[in-house]
């Protein structure tokens, strides 16, 4: 496992836990959804906490006052300094929220998917590394394995060449100073799907680190059979 000097500056991580799930199916948001026996929100924030890289990780909950008390509740006996703050309509907002609230000692912010359960801590690691090492937006990415259509309907209008094409993972880092620019110039009415996506508006470079295929996003039911037969594997 990756180690970080006692003396090196620490990170924040931001996880935005606000989100429904509706394709998991009704029931709680998909942060607080069981896996192993636990929510998948404190698996996640146990792994961040684990990180020697981090110092604090900011939850943003869901924003009415039941929200809050429960993820209180549900990480009360995690290690490590962990907050948690009201998030918003949209996983935008709640990181902007969660990015107003973080103490100001903090230059370095990951932000990271509760629904990325099993990301590994060396991934965190890998992430929060490359930041301090002076890249100022960071993600970790995969090679696309499937063939890519192009489709109009029904019908396909062309093959993507995959070879520069990659999935996009969680936790990304980010310089604060950076993170809060692009958060600020973000247009609330037109969301990104992530975090690089609003520095890319910028017309600011976004480096990239090798992902995890277990930081995997589950999204869908069979994403979470998926993620118990990890979870058994690493029992």
């Amino acid at each position: 496992m990756s180690t970080v000097s006692g003396s090196a500056e620490k990170v924040a991580v931001i996880v935005p836990a606000a989100g429904k799930g509706e394709r998991l199916g009704p029931g709680a948001p998909k942060a607080l959804r069981a896996l192993g026996g636990s929510p998948l929100l404190v698996h996640a924030v146990r792994t961040l906490a684990a990180a020697p890289s981090v110092g604090l990780v900011m939850v943003a909950a869901p924003p009415d006052a039941a929200g809050v008390a429960e993820v209180q509740r549900l990480l009360a006996d995690l290690p490590g300094d962990t907050r948690v703050v009201a998030g918003g309509a949209s996983r935008q907002e709640s990181v902007a929220l969660a990015l107003a609230a973080l103490p100001a000692q903090y230059s370095m912010v990951l932000v990271h998917d509760a629904a990325r359960a099993l990301t590994p801590v060396d991934l965190v690691e890998a992430v929060a590394g490359a930041v301090r090492a002076g890249a100022p937006a960071v993600i970790p990415v995969l090679p696309v394995a499937d063939t890519i259509k192009a489709v109009a309907g029904d019908l396909v209008t062309a093959t993507v060449d995959r070879s520069s094409l990659r999935a996009v993972q969680t936790p990304q880092g980010f310089t604060r100073d950076l993170l809060a620019k692009a958060h600020a110039a973000a247009d609330p009415h037109a969301p990104a799907t992530d975090d690089a996506g609003l520095v890319e508006a910028l017309g600011l470079p976004v480096r990239t680190v090798p992902g995890h295929a277990e930081a995997f996003k589950i999204t869908t039911p069979f994403d979470l059979v998926l993620a118990e037969a990890v979870l058994r594997r690493r029992r």
